[in-house]
């Protein structure tokens, strides 16, 4: 078969048209309204067009004219709206006017009329009283002539060291006649030790390049204001009494008990837990498995399934955050694949 294609909404730093790249696909369009979101996508894929700016402003005409290609042409729509009022650590707010953004996405599939879509969105969709809203968006996308199922998938399962729950849901035109289906899990989970031992830019990361000097032989625990170097003071230390024991595991549960509460130390026999958005703050984050310091933007890289050359641009909580918010790459690539050789055959 001929190379297929998708359309990627809400397209972020590029996490799932990584994985449909990597799947045989060609991106014939990104929409993407965030300013360091698109620098960073076009940095790694020069070739693709890129729609920089609210995604209620684009029409179906719009869109089908700056892809090349008529409607019913496509073979993927793929996209993540943004998922913060479904959030199980958010207030879940069934009527967060985030969750509109969604209505864009069902209506761009109307007008565009692709083979199949793929929505991925956060499990609290699908969790307590917030089932109402996975109702109403399977409801909405069937209406739109789709056949949709959806499943939760974990990544650890797809080669992705990293536990990560989303909600995939798979839609195909009904006159296709095609049952949309899920790729079975693959991989066993990845220990976090598989990946960022040797990774890349790891020792330079522990000697603080953005600072002068050493403030104390423990580094890496608390934010400075530029989001890069991290400092754990002598007062911390005391605070925690780990001062003659700072290398040892006890760090971790000294500070967990003052104001770091929100560290989480990364177990290097187990699979790394989920990558937040805001985890490049001050005080939340994963800790390296054996060193007082955050992971670095190379590791978590690694984590996310992303390729050492990936390139990031920006801050630290900038590069941090593109990670958290995408779809991992390998992930997508499984989902891609499946549909390239089950539902586009």
């Amino acid at each position: 078969m001929n190379q297929p294609t998708v359309i990627s909404t809400f397209a972020g730093c590029g996490g799932s048209s990584l994985g449909y790249k990597l799947a045989g696909f060609k991106e014939l369009l990104a929409v993407e309204w965030d300013d360091n979101a698109v620098e960073t996508f076009k940095l790694n894929f020069p070739d693709v067009p890129v729609y920089h700016g609210d995604i209620a402003a684009l029409s179906g005409d719009e869109c089908l004219r700056l892809a090349g290609i008529h409607k019913g042409e496509l073979d993927v729509f793929d996209g993540s709206p943004p998922c913060q009022g479904f959030s199980t650590a958010g207030k879940r707010k069934f009527d967060d006017p985030r969750n509109s953004l969604f209505n864009e996405y069902a209506r761009l599939l109307t007008e565009l009329q692709p083979r199949v879509f793929v929505f991925e969105n956060v499990t609290g969709m699908v969790k307590g009283y917030m089932k109402q809203a996975y109702l109403q968006v399977i409801k909405t996308l069937r209406e739109c002539g789709y056949k949709a199922k959806g499943e939760v998938m974990n990544a650890m399962y797809y080669n992705v060291p990293q536990s990560r729950e989303r909600v995939i849901i798979i839609g195909v035109r009904e006159d296709l006649g095609i049952e949309p289906s899920h790729p079975k899990p693959q991989t066993k989970p990845i220990p976090a030790k598989n990946v960022i031992a040797g990774c890349l830019g790891t020792r330079s990361q522990r000697i603080n390049p953005w600072i002068e000097s050493e403030k104390s032989p423990a580094t890496i625990c608390k934010m400075d204001a530029s989001y890069q170097a991290l400092v754990l003071t002598d007062a911390d230390l005391a605070e925690a009494e780990i001062r003659s024991t700072w290398q040892s595991s006890r760090v971790l549960r000294g500070l967990e008990k003052h104001k770091h509460f929100s560290l989480v130390r990364l177990d290097a026999d187990k699979v790394s837990p989920t990558i937040v958005k805001d985890a490049g703050h001050t005080a939340t984050g994963m800790v390296h498995p054996f060193e007082i310091r955050k992971l670095t933007i190379p590791e978590i890289k690694r984590i996310g399934s992303f390729p050492d050359d990936f390139q990031l641009t920006g801050s630290f909580h900038e590069k941090w955050a593109r990670i958290g918010n995408s779809v991992p790459p390998n992930l997508m690539l499984a989902i891609a694949t499946h549909i390239r050789e089950k539902l586009l055959a």
